[in-house]
């Protein structure tokens, strides 16, 4: 019988977890729930008791009773809410703050969403980013300053699993006095919430999808004090920032999922597995790390010298495995290996591999393997690595001065 398909992209999107299943079924099934928890009377009451656990859950992970919860229909919604919402406010208000800073490696759904806010008259400016993706507190400090009104940045990658160094960036965001919006899609229930600094943010964006919850659910919280203009309009549900019935199946199945956040053992099991996938990989020779040591366990990003990107993924086809961004797999080399100073060819020669809660070590296994069969077969006939075979330097050969972290 032919094993089980591995299956490593859970950074594009997670199974569903059994027992957030069980909780949306448990919605589905109790003929109570079907209301609308916005209708006066006793089954919309019912249906409010899950939306009002389900909130619960989401303040409990992140760590305060006070953080406003907006439902959405993701993380993408929730980033420009946070972006354009904050924009479009605080235009109104006129204050002088006109310029919005977010890494260069953000994810585009913060990205276009920031351009977006440039018709409202700010100024939209990428944070660089060193070698291996890491948003440094010099290249932060450089660029805040007294107009600065909003700062967006992901705690997790969602390419190469970098956790950024935020409990050391974040207060100087709040020094400078603008906001601090966190894009954590990747990081949602996987780094102990600390580490992401969720403590110090004034807008956090989570994603059910990307942590074992259902597709079609997110959340922006806010701090109190902070207020975001409506992008849908409509019966002015959830005090007037996004309108809409709320899908109280799908909140509760986000609700559950971020009542079972990766606890420290959990992070160790994949740390293992990452770390066995990485040791697996490195006696091909000319594996380049895109990740470095401070990151996520669930994201490996890995380049291959002397393969050709567009053969890789031929044939790799039926591996379930990521080539960048799922988001962006039909634009050419990945945004943030670019803004990493990735040489083109091995930008395009790129896997992510990403695990999680039901990865194994047989599917560690099939996948080293296999990559490694094609790694082999497709360098026979590459004169790049018959360079590198006969000495010359990774770096050197792709014209390249960034240093490249060769495992």
């Amino acid at each position: 019988m032919d094993r089980p398909r591995p299956y490593l992209d859970y950074a594009a999107t997670t199974p569903l977890d059994p027992r957030v299943h069980a909780a949306m079924m448990a919605c589905y099934d109790a003929r109570g729930l079907v209301a609308n928890p916005a209708s006066p009377h006793r089954a919309g009451a019912l249906a409010g008791e899950v939306i009002d656990r389900a909130t619960e859950a989401i303040r409990d992970y992140l760590g305060d009773p006070h953080w406003q919860v907006v439902w959405t229909s993701g993380a993408t919604e929730a980033d420009n809410l946070a972006i354009l919402g904050t924009a479009e406010a605080l235009a109104q208000r006129r204050r002088g703050r006109d310029r919005i800073l977010i890494t260069a490696t953000e994810h585009a759904a913060v990205t276009m969403a920031a351009r977006a806010a440039s018709r409202h008259g700010f100024a939209i400016e990428r944070l660089p980013v060193d070698a291996m993706g890491r948003l440094t507190p010099e290249a932060l400090a450089d660029a805040l300053d007294e107009r600065v009104a909003l700062v967006s940045i992901a705690p997790v990658n969602n390419e190469t699993g970098v956790l950024q160094a935020m409990p050391a960036l974040a207060p100087m965001v709040h020094d400078a006095g603008a906001l601090l919006h966190l894009d954590a899609a990747q990081s949602g229930g996987r780094v102990d919430a600390a580490a992401a600094a969720y403590d110090q943010a004034d807008m956090v964006s989570l994603s059910g999808h990307k942590f074992y919850g259902p597709k079609g659910i997110g959340a922006l919280c806010l701090r109190p004090s902070v207020r975001v203009a409506p992008q849908l309009h409509g019966g002015g549900q959830q005090q007037g920032m996004r309108s809409g019935t709320l899908p109280v199946p799908l909140i509760a199945g986000l609700g559950e999922a971020f009542r079972l956040a990766d606890d420290a053992a959990e992070r160790d099991r994949q740390w293992s597995l990452r770390d066995s996938l990485l040791a697996g990989l490195a006696p091909l020779g000319g594996v380049v790390l895109n990740t470095p040591a401070q990151a996520s366990p669930h994201i490996l990003s890995v380049s291959f010298a002397g393969v050709h990107g567009a053969a890789l993924r031929a044939h790799l086809d039926g591996l379930d495995v990521g080539f960048g961004s799922a988001c962006s797999s039909h634009e050419g080399a990945s945004s943030v290996l670019r803004a990493m100073q990735r040489p083109e060819p091995l930008a395009h020669a790129t896997l992510r591999l990403s695990l999680g809660r039901f990865t194994d070590g047989s599917d560690i296994t099939q996948v080293i393997e296999r990559v490694g069969e094609t790694v082999d077969r497709l360098r026979r006939v590459s004169p790049v690595w018959r360079a590198l075979a006969r000495g010359q330097d990774i770096g050197a050969l792709y014209s390249t001065t960034t240093p490249l972290e060769v495992a």
